[in-house]
């Protein structure tokens, strides 16, 4: 798809076409935006189920007309019991397997927040409505894409021997094929009992208990206690004021401030053109100055020595820009925080309420342990966590771990309001900053900035290289200019999966509706 698709009275897109209907069919029985995003990011835990769930984290940005963006942190815990004398005898926390699933999953006491905001917009859906579409996919079945069976078949090997994962997520034993139906019980039963005992169960009622049971029978050292004492919480967006507009983005621990960063500094030396070397050159030599500063300061904030806003002004963000060099690549690699597997959704009601919202497990399909008879697949986000002590990411019981996660909103300076995000671990801020400098600096259609050719430096997805991967309708001429500046280029697949799932809504001042989705994914826009 190249163009934008436009509307008036509300709008949602998602990297599956199902939940951006499930969106559009509540913001059509007057439902407002946090609204439609729940029944969005339920029926997406059900939809594309290798890429988030119940059982991860979430992340909000949520703005309404004529007020400061509110942002809302659904970032599970470290358990009592993960402490490092757990990991005695190993070098890092693993990736799979019960020892992985070490942290409480926030998204859905996530929801339970955004919900409380949307009260004060008068919200009056009930809860049994914006799960009913989940819940009839969960129980009646839905088609596997191709991603899912794809990286079911591809990580199988991790993930065969791990609780509960053949029951819930193989048919007859063997990987699904794209196009099979995948019914899901456990999780319609899980769904359930949320639509009737409201979402506070899944942490502190029936649901609770039968969860923190079947983590402590896996292995995991999550237990119900855990859950009984973690709460999701509002905190204040990370902002930076730059010409083209006021941009948001959440606070550590997740990275936003590197996608800050990158924006920021790329505005300072913006190229003429939105497609040849300076402009992808300076937005990768942009991305690896942020990346630094990310790695520096980041980790759980209750444990950070530095403040993240100290590194978004002028005088801060001016000395980052003297080291870059506008004609050579800067050595790269550096430590890089790893793979990932998320989903991104936005939607904006006829109100002009905007929510920018991101869901993940981590990697595909989390740590690999299910709780079956719940249909509860548990991420493997503390895998983020150190085990050598003294780092503000180093594994303590309560910290919380360091997040790739960092949905954006922009406010724009003719008015207009952004939404926009994408998955992909390394690859989100890069994303974010090449569809927002195509269309926000450079005026590029949205759709369009989406679906061009994209890049990313570094790893995701599996990928052990660290090199700058570059999409293969990029010009020859410019990926040989772009070697010959010193990037290690590595060409792949033409709309490759690599480069994540993005999106983005844009709310003009007149009340027009401008979305896109990624031709990358499975997704759509759907307006009304």
């Amino acid at each position: 798809m190249l163009q934008s698709l436009m509307a008036y009275r509300g709008m949602a897109t998602a990297p599956h076409h199902l939940a951006a209907q499930a969106g559009l069919s509540v913001l059509r029985e007057g439902g407002n935006a946090v609204e439609a995003m729940v029944a969005m990011a339920s029926t997406i835990a059900v939809v594309y189920p290798h890429m988030n769930g119940l059982g991860g984290d979430g992340f909000w940005l949520i703005a309404a007309p004529g007020k400061a963006p509110v942002a809302i942190e659904a970032c599970g815990t470290a358990a009592a019991a993960a402490t490092p004398a757990l990991y005695e005898g190993h070098a890092a926390v693993p990736t799979r397997g019960p020892l992985a699933a070490n942290t409480v999953a926030g998204a859905v006491d996530g929801w339970r927040v955004a919900l409380e905001v949307s009260k004060g917009w008068g919200g009056r859906l009930p809860l049994g409505r914006l799960l009913e579409e989940a819940l009839w996919h969960a129980r009646e079945g839905v088609a596997v894409t191709e991603s899912q069976a794809r990286l079911t078949l591809g990580k199988l090997d991790e993930l065969l021997g791990l609780p509960g994962f053949a029951e819930t997520f193989l048919l007859d034993g063997r990987p699904p094929a794209p196009g099979e139906r995948l019914r899901q019980p456990g999780l319609a039963a899980t769904l359930e009992r949320l639509a009737e005992a409201g979402l506070d169960d899944f942490y502190r009622g029936e649901l609770a208990a039968a969860i923190g049971a079947g983590l402590q029978a896996a292995g995991s050292p999550v237990a119900a206690a855990d859950l009984a004492g973690y709460r999701a919480r509002r905190v204040a967006p990370l902002t930076v004021e730059l010409a083209a507009g006021r941009l948001h983005n959440l606070p550590p621990p997740t990275q936003g401030l590197a996608s800050l960063a990158i924006l920021a500094l790329y505005e300072r030396m913006a190229a003429e053109a939105p497609e040849g070397f300076d402009f992808l050159h300076r937005l990768v030599e942009a991305t690896k100055r942020a990346f630094l500063i990310r790695d520096r300061v980041v980790g759980d904030p209750e444990a950070m020595t530095e403040d993240p806003a100290a590194c978004l002004t002028d005088a801060a963000l001016d000395a980052e820009l003297a080291a870059i060099d506008r004609r050579r690549a800067a050595p790269w690699p550096q430590p890089l925080p790893g793979e990932g597997d998320t989903i991104w959704m936005g939607a904006i009601d006829g109100e002009g309420r905007a929510v920018s919202f991101i869901q993940s497990l981590y990697w595909e399909f989390g740590s690999g342990v299910t709780l079956a008879d719940l249909g509860l697949v548990w991420q493997n986000r503390g895998a983020a966590f150190q085990l050598q002590p003294g780092s503000p990411r180093s594994l303590v019981p309560g910290r919380r771990p360091f997040h790739t996660l960092n949905p954006a909103l922009a406010r724009l300076s003719d008015g207009s309001t952004l939404v926009y995000g994408c998955m992909g671990g390394e690859g989100q801020p890069q994303t974010q900053a090449a569809v927002f400098a195509r269309h926000a600096l450079h005026g590029i259609g949205l759709q369009r900035a989406v679906s061009r050719p994209r890049w990313l430096l570094g790893r995701t997805w599996g990928a052990e290289s660290v090199t700058l991967k570059l999409e293969s309708r990029f010009d020859p001429a410019l990926i040989e200019a772009l070697a010959a500046a010193g990037h290690a280029v590595e060409p792949v697949g033409a709309y490759d999966e690599v480069m994540g799932h993005a999106g983005a809504i844009r709310l003009y001042p007149d009340g027009r509706l401008e979305g896109a989705a990624d031709p990358r994914s499975d997704g759509s826009v759907a307006g009304f």
